[in-house]
């Protein structure tokens, strides 16, 4: 596995890049410390099958990095490696198209299940903090240990969206998709329109749209972002293989 690793800090770029390259002998790491790095290295070389993107770049707007990438690139996953994990943004990101969101208070264990997740097909949405700032690190931390959770009081994404007024997340064993719709759910995910997804299915385009209408219902969400998150929740929770077996 080929890895571009994208942040503009000296030290949490060598600390992931270390803890990256613990996933195994075959990881390969590359390092852009800006967008324009980024860019040359993935326009030098196609055989990147991950990238994990910082969004608080130097030179560039890390969500427009983001976007970028994902309609360059529609088949590369992009997962965000962030400060930040405030609910917003990891919705946000997720909107853009990012496969995952992990905080880089995050212990290496939830970066090693966030990446295996996104490889195997699964999306991976981290808790949303609900009010309040994160306590400081804790003293004495090293630089490998940048990835380290905090204590804090963390609600999973999917009650998060349910209190923010976004979905309300039905238990796996009732949301019923039949074999078509987790299908055209996976193409959603993907973050393909309508159209490419009739294409691809072949299948007319208002027949799409009402499988769509039919998974939105099922997921008891109103649009694809909220969607994507409640799938997030729940490949999180039951892992990426529930979608396949569903089909």
């Amino acid at each position: 596995m080929k890895v571009l690793l994208v942040d503009d800090h000296p030290l949490i770029l060598a600390a992931l890049h270390t803890v990256i390259r613990g996933l195994g002998d075959d990881v390969t790491v590359v390092s852009a410390a800006s967008a324009a790095e980024a860019r040359r290295a993935l326009r030098d070389d196609a055989g990147f099958d991950l990238v994990l993107l910082d969004l608080s770049l130097g030179d560039a707007d890390g969500f427009d990095v983001l976007a970028e990438m994902r309609q360059t690139y529609p088949a590369l996953p992009v997962v965000v490696v962030s400060a930040s994990d405030r609910g917003a943004d990891v919705i946000r990101a997720i909107d853009l198209g990012a496969m995952g969101f992990v905080p880089k208070r995050a212990s290496n264990e939830m970066l090693f299940d966030a990446l295996r997740m996104v490889m195997s097909g699964g999306i991976y949405v981290p808790p949303i903090t609900l009010g309040g700032e994160a306590p400081p690190p804790r003293g004495g931390d090293t630089v490998p240990d940048v990835m380290r959770v905090t204590p804090q009081v963390d609600i999973p994404v999917g009650e998060a969206a349910v209190a923010a007024g976004y979905q309300g997340v039905a238990p796996l064993d009732r949301i019923g998709l039949t074999p078509r719709q987790t299908e055209v759910l996976a193409k959603l995910l993907q973050g393909k329109p309508n159209k490419l997804i009739a294409r691809e299915l072949n299948l007319s385009v208002e027949t799409v749209k009402d499988h769509v209408a039919a998974v939105l219902r099922a997921l008891n969400v109103s649009t694809r972002t909220q969607a994507v998150i409640a799938v997030g929740q729940m490949t999180r929770d039951h892992g990426p293989g529930w979608m396949r077996s569903r089909g």
